[in-house]
């Protein structure tokens, strides 16, 4: 009977012996300063000109066998202020668990949707504030912003489709199942509930992408079929708007070039479609990197074009070490949206109002800022 009671105490004990769990707390610090010249001037301090200051937390566990639990919580910080970003929610950023097997990841929680990753992934300014950023592409649709989210506060009850879900950037309520790796190719579907009594199907958002990796290629293609309102009230009438993004970069030695393509059509009445593209590349050596890119945007209104926003950039960037840069960056903001497109005023979608007419629209962008990673 010892014997027995022996060796179910060390059968229950086993899997405290071989499993390995770990948590890591990490960050990024990063500060700006920037001058703004159009028909005003302004000059800004402001956090995350390089990439979003945050506070994050992740860890895994191996369960053996090929499967992990891991777990993300990150939240954004407004440096400058001192406050949290993403419309003051804690882990705004990111927050989910996941279990990883040898047959594909399942996770859930807020999770970046494959329209972040594509306009961070495959630009060299990403979807930062500053520089000809990827961050503008899709904004003409009006407060639904693919890149930055219409609805990064709360959720609340008048919100629908990808407000509710947080926005077709990070999506609230979400599942998403990625497969393994074959051959290079990945393929992920995510699905964001809308959480609505009675509203079930009319407040979802699916986003399905598949992306190859070697060679050198890393090119990515996706969809997002989201339902968004036509009114206030979560019960009215809802149509799509549907989101298709494709992207790729070539690295060989030294030398990168990327670019990215995002159609926004918008079956709302308010019918603000749009395309936007971006082309850029950029080049390392030693502690240098050197950048340029840029980005334009073609709104359109019941079939009829707005006209064009143009950005042209150059950045550079200097790596004290693995973890601090130093990085400045140049841009030209030309702006030629009419009256009742919604670039007017904030071209480029990171410049702040007021500095800009009806007629005198074009702004130039020159930032400095440190970065640093922990």
């Amino acid at each position: 009977m010892k014997f027995t009671l022996g060796a179910i105490a060390l059968a229950l004990a086993a899997p405290a012996a071989f499993a390995q769990s770990s948590v890591t707390i990490y960050g990024i610090v990063d500060l700006d300063g920037q001058y703004l010249s159009g028909h005003a001037k302004q000059v800004l301090v402001t956090s995350g000109g390089q990439s979003g200051s945050r506070l994050g937390f992740k860890g895994t566990e191996d369960l053996g066998s090929g499967y992990f639990a891991d777990f993300v919580l990150e939240g954004g910080i407004n440096v400058d202020t001192g406050g949290s970003a993403q419309g003051g929610q804690l882990f705004g950023r990111q927050a989910f668990g996941a279990l990883r097997t040898p047959f594909g990841t399942a996770s859930a929680g807020r999770q970046y949707s494959s329209i972040y990753t594509q306009s961070g992934d495959f630009s060299e300014f990403t979807n930062a504030p500053t520089g000809p950023t990827t961050a503008v592409i899709g904004g003409f649709a009006g407060k639904y912003e693919p890149i930055r989210g219409s609805a990064n506060d709360a959720t609340t009850s008048t919100k629908t489709g990808s407000e509710l879900n947080g926005s077709p950037a990070r999506v609230n309520n979400s599942f998403r199942y990625t497969t393994p790796s074959f051959s290079g190719f990945k393929a992920s579907i995510l699905a964001g509930a809308g959480e609505v009594t009675g509203g079930t199907t009319g407040t979802r958002l699916f986003d399905y992408s598949l992306r190859y990796t070697g060679f050198g290629l890393d090119a990515m293609l996706s969809y997002v079929d989201d339902k968004a309102a036509n009114g206030t009230s979560v019960l009215n009438s809802r149509t799509k708007v549907g989101i298709t993004t494709l992207s790729a970069a070539y690295t060989i030695d030294a030398f990168k070039v990327e670019g990215g393509f995002m159609n926004v059509n918008d079956k709302r009445p308010a019918d603000l479609d749009g395309k936007g593209y971006w082309l850029g590349g950029d080049y390392k050596f030693g502690q240098h990197v050197i950048r340029a890119q840029w980005v334009e945007n073609k709104p359109n209104k019941n079939n009829t074009s707005l006209g064009k926003t143009n950005a042209y950039g150059v950045g550079y960037e200097f790596d004290f070490s693995k973890r601090t840069n130093l990085y400045t960056s140049l841009t030209r903001f030309q702006n030629g949206a009419s009256a009742d497109g919604t670039f007017v005023g904030r071209v480029g979608g990171s410049v702040p109002a007021g500095l800009t007419t009806a007629t005198d629209r074009s702004v130039n962008e020159f930032v400095l800022g440190v970065r640093h990673s922990f």
